[in-house]
């Protein structure tokens, strides 16, 4: 219905308390507690903040106590009830305002000041197929330096917790909180949602089109499926995509409190997280232990072992290597990434690897993380001996898991609710090879990706691998140039199975290497998808599967030969599951097959496709990302923002031009 007012009805003067205006108050009453010491030598700004924080209503008596900041992801508006005044944009930011609230709540009963800022994060299931994926990988990188100007905009605080839950603003928030070297900080991960009772998990939701469009849904299912498929309204994702990954990250970083990754969110055990960690980072302050103590090259390599134990999202091998930079430790290598998933045995059964697709509410109630990491130390694949935020090494938190009361509830009411047995979604070593579970990531490279690739070879459908664990497939190539042309390709019937996507320009430099989700969930869901292979140099969301290989290197608009593939183009894939080891290679065409070798010698002489192009609609904003993070390493090194190659590249680059000018005068 339209609504057209006239400039009266719109200004609307009947309301007659808009004139009852004040022009002055009393202000706060009472004394600031300052001292000579204090006037004579702390900043003006220390002595304004104090004018500032009673302003706000705290009492001048209470302004003594320890200030702790608290940052996060908040996104959304509710009422007193819960119910939405403004909608924000997905679960996993709806609620960790109730976090916010226990966290303060608990900094205020310890005699602390408690101080809270928030930048919110966008949803990457709301912008797939859309532009709004041309702003999610970069969002990354300035979410978490405004988080970092935040925490330095308030000089007088003493630590900071950081609060947030989905696939860019955690990543973002750890980024950020990893920088704080020698402040006390800590992470609280902001849960999941329940899957439905009847229904289908917030993955398969994001499928309906393709299934609809492919005779595989009707309307009625697809409107009745789509309604439910988020059963409870905060936390993220029921699977274990790149949110819970980060979540579980984090843990494994020893900047989250044991057992806090995947929580429930709205129940009292997360609400009773958020609280536990404000004692922590207390704690850490009271006992000078700092971010630098626990964010080390030692805990950075334990993240990566349970992220290879848990099966983890792909985007985190672009979010930790971002987090080991910040905090000044060591970048992980495609070497370390490959070393780590040989020798890590995969130990936890969920979505959307399996083999039993459990929500990720069961890999909690089943123990989490320091179950798996239980398992892993076994193995002694874990450094025990690395600082965590309870104040204590991670040995001596795994050694009170192991005998704690949490750990049997926990277990029971996984039985109890589900009758689920938990050792069959975390699994012992022993228990895992014997049900066939493998590493989760390999590494292909050959004449098409020469810098490498990635595929999570777990996530291949079993039936099409073979007795030796192989992944084979040789056939003409199907190449598109944007993600939007690749899937309407698959609606209207144009893939079939046997088929090789090639879906190229879709790195940082063409669309800020968007996530093609909506292409590897399509085929995932159709049931000729899994004969179907997918190459890209795009990225995934961390809940796609199938025979999908992405990160490829160098990325199309980047010189690297995939942009040089062209439609008829033969292609050879070859993934062994079980040594983790790979191939992409171009082998001329059906009429003419040449050698790797000779496939090489023929890329390196073609001119790109002439159809790989920046996408038109790329704004400014990812296009200087892209080359910030292009100079700074690329996304091998995790998509950062090196400053001094930055900085070396600018002034090449000034003094080239400087003597550019200088013959044009000659």
């Amino acid at each position: 219905m339209e609504l057209v007012y006239s400039v009266e009805e719109l200004m609307n003067t009947a309301n007659p308390d808009i004139f009852s205006i004040k022009t002055k108050a009393l202000g706060p009453q009472g004394k600031l507690p300052l001292t000579d010491q204090m006037l004579r030598n702390e900043p003006s700004g220390n002595l304004f903040g104090l004018t500032q924080n009673v302003g706000m209503g705290w009492k001048p008596a209470n302004l003594k106590g320890k200030q702790v900041l608290l940052l996060s992801t908040q996104g959304g508006m509710k009422g007193p009830n819960g119910d939405p005044i403004a909608l924000g944009y997905h679960t996993g930011h709806w609620e960790v305002d109730i976090l916010m609230k226990e966290a303060a709540k608990e900094i205020s009963k310890a005699g602390g000041m408690p101080f809270a800022g928030y930048v919110s994060d966008p949803c990457d299931g709301r912008s797939q197929g859309t532009t709004g994926m041309f702003d999610s990988l970069p969002y990354r990188n300035d979410a978490a330096m405004v988080f970092r100007r935040l925490i330095r905009s308030l000089p007088t605080r003493q630590a900071t917790i950081g609060i947030a839950t989905c696939d860019k603003g955690l990543p973002a928030m750890m980024i950020a909180i990893a920088s704080m070297h020698d402040l006390p900080t800590i992470v609280i991960p902001g849960g999941v949602t329940l899957p439905p009772t009847y229904g289908e998990d917030a993955a398969k939701i994001q499928t309906i089109g393709a299934r609809y469009s492919n005779n595989e849904l009707s309307l009625e299912e697809a409107a009745e499926l789509g309604c439910r498929a988020c059963a409870t309204p905060g936390g993220g994702c029921q699977f274990l995509g790149t949110a819970a990954t980060a979540q579980v990250v984090s843990e494994a970083l020893g900047l989250s409190i044991p057992h806090s990754a995947l929580a429930p969110s709205g129940q009292e055990v997360w609400k009773e997280m958020a609280r536990q960690s404000a004692r922590a980072v207390i704690h850490l302050q009271e006992q000078k232990v700092k971010t630098k103590d626990i964010v080390t090259n030692a805990s950075i390599r334990n993240a990566m072992v349970v992220h290879a134990a848990f099966g983890g999202s792909t985007n985190l091998l672009l979010h930790i290597p971002a987090i080991a930079y910040a905090a000044g430790c060591t970048i992980p290598t495609v070497e370390d990434w490959i070393e780590v998933n040989k020798s890590t045995p995969r130990l936890v059964s969920v979505l959307p690897n399996g083999p039993v697709h459990h929500p990720t509410i069961r890999a909690f109630l089943a123990g989490g993380v320091p179950e798996v990491m239980l398992h892993l130390r076994s193995l002694g694949l874990l450094d025990e001996d690395v600082m965590t935020v309870t104040g204590k090494t991670l040995r001596e938190n795994l050694d009170w898991w192991e005998g704690s009361e949490r750990r049997k509830k926990m277990k029971e009411i996984l039985f109890q609710e589900d009758h689920i047995d938990a050792n069959d979604v975390i699994m012992s070593p022993c228990e895992a090879k014997k049900r066939g579970l493998h590493s989760t990531l390999t590494f292909p490279t050959g004449n098409i990706a020469p810098d490498g690739s990635i595929i999570k070879s777990t996530s291949i459908d079993p039936e099409k691998i073979n007795e030796k664990g192989v992944y084979y497939h040789k056939n003409t190539a199907k190449v598109f140039t944007s993600e939007r042309e690749a899937i309407q390709a698959i609606k209207n019937g144009e893939i079939f199975a046997g088929d090789i996507m090639v879906v190229i320009g879709c790195g940082p430099l063409g669309t800020g290497m968007e996530e093609t989700y909506q292409l590897t969930s399509a085929l995932k869901h159709l049931s000729f998808g899994k004969h179907v292979t997918l190459l890209t140099d795009a990225r995934f969301s961390g809940v796609s599967t199938g025979a999908c290989i992405g990160h490829i290197g160098p990325e199309g608009l980047a010189g690297g030969p995939i942009g040089k593939l062209r439609t008829g183009d033969l292609i050879e894939v070859y993934i062994n599951t079980k040594t983790l080891e790979g191939h992409l290679h171009f082998l001329g065409t059906l009429d003419y097959e040449v050698t790797p070798e000779e496939g090489s010698l023929i890329l390196s002489q073609r001119q790109q496709n002439k159809e790989v192009k920046p996408s038109p609609d790329l704004p400014d904003d990812t296009r200087l990302w892209a080359a910030l993070q292009s100079v700074s390493g690329g996304t091998w090194r995790g998509s950062i923002y090196d400053v001094d190659r930055i900085i070396e590249v600018l002034k090449a680059g000034e003094e080239a031009l400087r003597k550019k000018k200088e013959e044009s005068f000659i």
